[in-house]
């Protein structure tokens, strides 16, 4: 695998409200693509029952990225990582998967993935269930069992039956099924799904150095903290379409406004009058002694209330939670 890690292969953002466009910051790389949509559409059922579950999505993921792909629940999210993986056809267009048909790339284990869903064997212990698919890879894969097992953290739980593992636990099964095969790709949806935080933490331990060891990484999570802490680029889809796609930091800060509050000893109306005159200031709140706004110009903001002999003041960045509403809500 590629051993530099890599910033985002495309800077792109479509979004609601109308806000200025983010710079184009983020150059192509040499890293070759290793996932590649272009026009991809996918429905299901015909006439009245039709849904379209993807809408004419175009992406490409660089060798050595880290993805975090966001979007509330039917955006389409699970589709699109299903395509990947050959689990399901797209209805036109076209997915590859280091240049061929994501079927030969995971009939290679050139791509793993964790999925919520998908049966584990119960009647096996955990260390049967992984050396079993080991065997699949060969003898390569069969040398790497104990180390997945020391990496997902179920030196442990070798003997236990997969009936008798909890959600998160076997979320952790999954994790080093994908891994048996040494993939340059991982694919994850909602990974960390049912883990406690210890769990999570280890979990993210372990992807952070895959990421910086060069492999690919593509994940859905409805945990925003996961894509602000560990995706470098982050994509949003909604209602099956890609409504943002950019640095996570860049989409960030996207919006361009900052939130400002302060306490107040009387929130007269001459203040309040001054401060919706400010340039760039909305969505004033008052709650008890406590005002808050948020303000593309978060400094005069902030003058304005001092002016005015507010304390206690806090400005707050944008968060990716902000950015994610705002491009996803109608």
């Amino acid at each position: 695998m590629n051993n530099s890690s890599v910033q985002s292969s495309a800077t792109r953002v479509t979004a609601r409200p109308a806000s200025a466009a983010l710079p184009d910051e983020a150059s192509l790389t040499d890293d070759p693509v290793v996932l590649e949509l272009r026009a991809v559409e996918r429905h299901f059922g015909t006439g009245d029952r039709r849904v379209q579950a993807v809408d004419r999505v175009d992406l490409s993921v660089r060798r050595g990225e880290v993805v975090a792909l966001l979007g509330p629940n039917g955006a389409g999210k699970t589709t699109t990582l299903d395509m990947l993986l050959g689990l399901t056809e797209p209805s036109s267009g076209t997915v590859r998967v280091l240049g061929v048909t994501p079927e030969r790339a995971t009939s290679t284990g050139a791509i793993g993935a964790v999925l919520q869903t998908g049966g584990l064997l119960g009647d096996l212990t955990v260390g049967e269930t992984v050396r079993l698919i080991a065997s699949l890879y060969g003898a390569d894969a069969l040398g790497r069992v104990d180390d997945v097992m020391a990496r997902a953290d179920l030196d442990h739980l070798a003997r236990r039956r997969v009936s008798k593992c909890s959600g998160g636990e076997q979320q952790r099964v999954k994790f080093a099924l994908a891994m048996v095969s040494d993939p340059d790709i991982l694919v994850l949806d909602e990974p960390t799904a049912g883990m406690d935080v210890t769990a999570r933490r280890h979990f993210w331990d372990a992807m952070r150095a895959d990421a910086d060891a060069g492999r690919t990484i593509i994940f859905a999570t409805h945990y925003l903290e996961e894509a602000e802490q560990f995706a470098r680029r982050t994509v949003v889809m909604h209602r099956g379409a890609v409504v943002a796609d950019a640095p996570t930091a860049l989409l960030r800060a996207s919006l361009g406004e900052r939130t400002v509050s302060a306490t107040v000893d009387a929130a007269s109306e001459d203040l309040v009058a001054m401060l919706r005159a400010t340039d760039g200031v909305i969505d004033l709140r008052i709650d008890g002694d406590r005002l808050s706004l948020r303000a593309t110009d978060s400094d005069a903001a902030a003058r304005t209330l001092l002016d005015a002999g507010a304390h206690d003041l806090e400005i707050a960045a944008p968060t990716l939670e902000t950015a994610f509403t705002a491009l996803t809500e109608d």
